[in-house]
């Protein structure tokens, strides 16, 4: 059986325990998208333990290996607050299967009463018996893949769906009692403002309670890489994709919405706890092919082809293919990277706890901004990427105009 490394067992910074989520990788999907690079197969086929209908059992089988490895390293075995089921399309697969893999969650690691239960699904991969299954059996909510409203834009982002059937399945998950989120994408090639306009008009006339909306990236190996490296496809250009981003902040945020993360709106309460366990620094494990996991002081990855994944379940070792130890600087810079894409930011006062910067030791809450950086926030706040008033409260939150630039602010701020 596979051992954690002994990092994982390191106590939480400042003592006590930090909490757990639970991630579960789905690979397979439908069609794969041409500016996908997740980790993603069209193929349901692959062989005994790798084949879609052979999901659930090993799965199974590395959530009990584990619950084992966990176990034996010493760690504490913490019921999970948050379950996340994502691809992929994990919807690919029988509501009856995502069922069992939440019971498999809970009967290796425990659940919590209040647990966030989220399934990624596409428009098309769900219906309505099937969503009122995933309700009974203990999910919370449902994040669909809308990523548009214009048929010419998804037709390039290659997505499947109807525009026409998003309002229908979120009102499915609504009457199944599920809290629902609908994902966008801005900047796809040819998408013009007018057609971006349309997309959020969309989304608040259907009333989710989460939205999210990502800029597109093309990544590099991926099927719109090559098209935009042949020319084939304009590369999507900053200030474009900076001018959605203002345009999603300002209906969103008329429309009764307020933003949480840079990229992520909700309703009040209805902010994704899972993805904050992810900026706060929680403990989690992921499970299924190429999935990752954080224990302590250790980021783990699993073997990402599903047939070596589920041939390494098989001999009762964890598929774990590498990890990596965050030493004390990458955790402090993590720390403040991930804090200041909150809506509460960061406290100032913690800026000082840079290991071997020119404040190393951390500062009271009492205390001003770390005097090496006064200079550095007041540029920060006169350039409007730092409110000034919450500056004045002790902590460092971005503007409209800072979120645009946060990692700008990041670098300045660690310097």
């Amino acid at each position: 059986m596979g051992e954690l490394p002994a990092q994982a067992a390191a106590p939480a910074p400042g003592g006590g325990q930090r909490p757990f989520s639970v991630y579960l990788h789905v690979p397979y999907c439908r069609v794969r998208c041409g500016y996908c690079d997740f980790n993603t197969y069209t193929n349901l086929t692959m062989g005994r333990g790798a084949s879609a209908e052979d999901f659930v059992g090993t799965l199974a089988g590395e959530l009990r290996t584990a619950r084992r490895a966990i176990g034996d390293a010493g760690l504490p075995v913490r019921a999970a607050q948050t379950v996340f089921v994502g691809g992929g399309t994990p919807t690919m697969l029988p509501a009856s299967d995502l069922v069992s893999m939440l019971e498999l969650v809970r009967e290796c690691f425990g659940l919590a009463p209040d647990a966030e239960v989220t399934t990624e699904a596409n428009p098309d991969s769900v219906d309505e018996a099937g969503l009122v299954a995933l309700s009974e059996g203990g999910f919370t909510r449902v994040s669909f893949g809308m990523q548009s409203a214009v048929p010419h834009v998804l037709k390039v982002l290659e997505r499947t769906h109807e525009p026409a059937r998003v309002p229908r399945v979120v009102e499915w998950a609504r009457r199944a009692g599920l809290s629902t989120s609908l994902d966008l994408i801005y900047g796809a090639p040819g998408e013009s403002l007018e057609d971006w306009r349309r997309s959020l008009d969309e989304v608040t006339l259907i009333g989710p309670d989460h939205v999210s909306a990502y800029a597109l990236v093309i990544e590099e190996g991926t099927r719109m890489w090559g098209q935009v490296r042949r020319g084939e496809l304009p590369m999507p250009e900053d200030d474009d994709e900076a001018t959605k981003y203002e345009m999603a902040d300002a209906t969103l945020r008329q429309a009764g919405y307020e933003w949480y993360e840079l990229s992520n709106w909700a309703r009040p309460g209805a902010e994704c706890r899972h993805n904050r366990a992810y900026w706060l620094d929680w403990d989690w494990w992921g499970a299924g092919p190429g999935a990752y996991s954080h224990l302590g002081d250790v980021r783990l990855w699993n073997t990402k082809h599903p047939v070596a994944w589920a041939g390494q379940i098989a001999t009762d070792h964890l598929p774990v293919a590498g990890h990596e130890v965050i030493d004390a600087d990458s955790r402090e810079l993590e720390r403040i990277m991930l804090g200041i894409r909150l809506r509460e930011g960061i406290e100032l006062a913690s800026l000082g706890n840079l290991p071997g910067g020119p404040s190393a030791h951390r500062l009271d809450a009492a205390e001003a901004t770390p005097p090496h950086l006064v200079p550095v926030v007041a540029g920060l706040v006169a350039d409007g990427l730092l409110d000034a008033a919450a500056v004045v409260r002790g902590r460092a939150v971005l503007t409209l105009r800072g979120r645009l630039m946060a990692d700008t602010v990041t670098r300045a701020l660690t310097r």
